[in-house]
């Protein structure tokens, strides 16, 4: 295999355009270019004001602006890049799927087969694939099925490449990972494809950090590695609701476990809920896997994790119902936050879109701010659950874009989202403007408790009394 000079990565969302523009970075002598059929999407990669790219990760513009025009492309030429690339990384949507077999908790592949048999539709040469996306293991089994059948007679070699990136922190997690994991077949071309991939990475990444497995232990480690950090926010989630009745302080007992060196910590913070696009739909994948091979105390055991997680957000949702006097009829409810966390404007799974819905069932009228989601997105979060139509959504919902506009004439506040800048308002001025007795329900444990106390709030934070 000669040295790796042209990649071509399919899909420009949160993962392929910032891993990208990350080896377009760091490997000038690598020509990378990102392919989406999504016009707009790519038109906005390409915006002369980099701060204006789809994706808002904090340093990424940077990242962008320095290599976009140099070695980094984006482009809606899908098939010439294809067939341009030596390797090809395949970064699109795997949504879990919402019809048929496996509905809610398999993953849908049909984005995943339709650019293997584009692949295999252009290749004229033999060709690395990559696996980027967030898989259920044995899917590189039915790349290859597809490739090897369709193809014009070329070889082709499947990786699989998780990645693991945390939102908010990626363009760190990209710069210096604590590990970057690559699965290949044991043949003499698998291991030479590994090689191939090992060596790009090898470019800014200590060699004993790049881990090589086969193909399904790098698959199943993305899954587990998801669901292990899910089930640690459940788990202490769980105990908040304990700490509730009891009087304990679920903050001062995460502190206490997490100085155990074999706890540890990270993901100890209890909140309204996980969200993201992993956490939930690799947990479901896991069970669906499981199920599949009738490992049921497996699948159930990690289904808890989920059904915790969905009890979390209902559970805040039904606390502020009753504070409120057992009625939101007609109430403003400020949310602060939209994100499904902080130093990020992804809003997938978010815990804000499932308050707000149970919310909106009881007929509450929802103030939202956040400080980077645009308003047709939290539109299009509400309108895709189906719970109601899009008037009555935008009836109920109203956006933004000042925190103090947001709260004013408001009979309660809820944090949803871990922004930074809400623990600098002029709390003040907030309350003066609320109707009283003014109320804030904290989700995140951000808030000075008893600063807000003091200036007359009644709070309610998670896991505490």
């Amino acid at each position: 295999m000669t040295q790796i000079t042209k990649i071509c990565c399919i899909g420009a969302g949160y993962v392929g355009g910032p891993t990208m523009a990350m080896i377009a970075k760091k490997c000038p002598h690598i020509k990378v270019t990102v392919v989406d059929l999504n016009e707009q999407r790519i038109a906005a990669w390409n915006d002369e004001d980099v701060n204006k790219i789809p994706v808002y990760e904090p340093g990424l513009s940077e990242v962008v602006a320095e290599a976009r025009g140099r070695n980094l492309f984006f482009s809606t030429e899908v098939e010439s890049a294809i067939a341009d690339a030596q390797m090809v990384f395949i970064s699109v949507n795997t949504p879990t799927k919402t019809y048929g077999a496996g509905k809610g908790q398999a993953a849908d592949l049909k984005w995943i087969e339709l650019c293997a048999r584009q692949i295999a539709r252009v290749a004229k040469d033999n060709k690395i694939i990559v696996e980027k996306s967030t898989l259920p293991v044995r899917t590189a089994s039915a790349i290859r099925d597809i490739l090897t059948h369709t193809g014009n007679g070329s070889q082709f070699q499947i990786l699989s490449n998780p990645e693991f990136l945390a939102e908010g922190t990626a363009v760190e997690d990209l710069d210096a990972p604590d590990r970057v994991l690559i699965g290949g077949d044991s043949t003499p071309e698998g291991q030479i494809a590994v090689q191939a991939l090992v060596d790009v990475y090898a470019n800014w990444i200590p060699r004993e950090r790049i881990l090589t497995t086969n193909v399904w232990s790098s698959e199943l480690s993305k899954l587990t590695a998801n669901a292990f950090l899910a089930q640690r926010v459940s788990s202490i989630n769980s105990l908040s609701e304990l700490c509730e009745k009891t009087e304990a302080d679920i903050t001062e007992v995460a502190k206490a476990i997490g100085t155990d060196s074999r706890i540890g910590p990270k993901f100890l913070k209890a909140s309204v809920g996980f969200g993201g696009s992993c956490f939930q739909k690799d947990i479901l994948n896991l069970v669906y896997i499981a199920r599949s091979y009738g490992l049921q105390e497996v699948a159930d055991y990690w289904e808890q994790v989920i059904i915790m997680n969905d009890h979390q957000k209902k559970r805040f949702a039904n606390q502020m119902i009753r504070d409120l006097y057992n009625t939101v009829n007609g109430k403003k409810i400020s949310f602060l936050g939209w994100a499904f966390k902080k130093d990020t404007n992804d809003t997938r799974e978010s815990a804000a879109i499932y308050v707000a819905d149970h919310l909106l069932y009881e007929q509450a009228y929802i103030s939202v701010y956040d400080p980077k989601v645009l308003e047709d997105q939290v539109y299009a979060d509400l309108d895709y659950l189906g719970s109601r139509t899009q008037e009555e959504n935008r009836n109920g919902v109203k956006v933004v874009s000042d925190p103090y506009e947001a709260c004013k004439g408001a009979h309660a506040i809820a944090v949803l989202t871990e922004w930074d800048e809400f623990k600098n308002y002029d709390w003040q001025r907030i309350y003066d403007s609320m109707l009283k007795p003014a109320k804030i329900f904290d989700g995140r444990n951000l808030l000075d408790t008893n600063k807000l106390s003091d200036i007359g709030f009644i709070v309610q934070a998670i896991g505490k009394k």
